[in-house]
């Protein structure tokens, strides 16, 4: 868990370039790319930019509670760079001591859940109970463990089993692949810790945000900086949300910034959208998380 005792202050600057071989017509997106504003964090600044200009622009919140921008561009273009930039005061938060909390088999008592928690327990297809998420989850959670004891335990285990590699799936990889390969990147150890949670009933949801591109002096860089990163969060009756990130084996403090949260990737994923016209596009994307106060 990170040191830090005060909150610490980030610019972050999320840039995200669509080069495309032949004209786009129209294209119409859905950005996801403002951070929420926390108990723990507070969004002091964001603005998007874009090149070129949109010719419609709205901004909503969606049923998460994640600030969403639509936007569509109308004229032809061969190139669409959008760049949101971002002030965040993060607060670091003191999860409980895992011992004390819950038999994690009281966790999965639906009829003393909230409505969002029980949203966390659906999700798409990949994410139904698999006897080989379960046959990997259950050494972490014999009868009567406390949750966050037995999440933590899990966490761990993905940590050392699985291998992070960027070239070794993308974002149409399935679970079951992510298994058995044993590598991948945070949206993978994210949803597939999820799916062994979820396995066992247990609510969680997947988280899309930022790491410290560069910590502070003596302390280890941690996986997934320079990029937009993903974790989790399992909900604890004596804790509400607690946040859980595999790819560096943590419980959550200041460290990370919190965009959006949903039942999966495809309800948080930073920018989508439709397009006419295009051909093959190369996409390319610059993320930079700074500490506007260092010391």
């Amino acid at each position: 868990m990170s040191a830090d005792v005060h909150p610490v202050t980030y610019d972050v600057v999320h840039t995200t370039v669509y080069a495309y071989r032949d004209k786009v017509s129209v294209s119409h997106h859905l950005a996801r790319l403002s951070p929420r504003s926390l108990p723990y964090q507070a969004c002091l600044q964001h603005v998007l930019q874009f090149d070129p200009e949109p010719a419609v622009q709205s901004s909503h919140t969606d049923y998460f509670g994640n600030q969403a921008t639509f936007f569509a561009m109308q004229g032809p273009h061969t190139r669409l760079t959008v760049t949101a930039r971002s002030t965040v005061q993060v607060s670091p938060r003191t999860p409980p001591v895992p011992s004390d909390t819950c038999p994690w088999e009281r966790a999965t008592d639906q009829s003393t859940l909230p409505m969002e928690a029980l949203d966390a327990l659906s999700g798409a297809l990949a994410f139904r109970a698999r006897p080989e998420f379960v046959a990997y989850a259950r050494p972490s959670f014999p009868a009567g463990r406390p949750l966050l004891e037995a999440v933590s335990d899990l966490t761990q285990r993905i940590y050392d089993d699985f291998t992070f590699d960027p070239e070794a799936t993308d974002v149409t990889t399935s679970l079951s692949d992510v298994f058995r390969l044993r590598r991948g990147v945070c949206q993978d150890f994210a949803r597939f810790e999820i799916a062994c949670l979820r396995s066992l009933g247990l609510p969680a949801h997947y988280i899309s945000g930022y790491l410290e591109t560069a910590p502070p002096p003596g302390k280890p860089r941690r996986v997934g900086a320079d990029a937009s990163h993903a974790w989790l969060a399992v909900y604890c009756k004596e804790a509400g949300w607690i946040d859980v990130d595999p790819t560096n084996n943590l419980l959550v403090s200041s460290g990370h910034v919190t965009l959006a949260w949903g039942r999966d990737y495809g309800d948080v994923s930073p920018i989508r959208g439709v397009i006419l016209g295009g051909g093959e596009h190369a996409l390319r994307v610059n993320v930079d998380v700074a500490r506007v106060n260092p010391d």
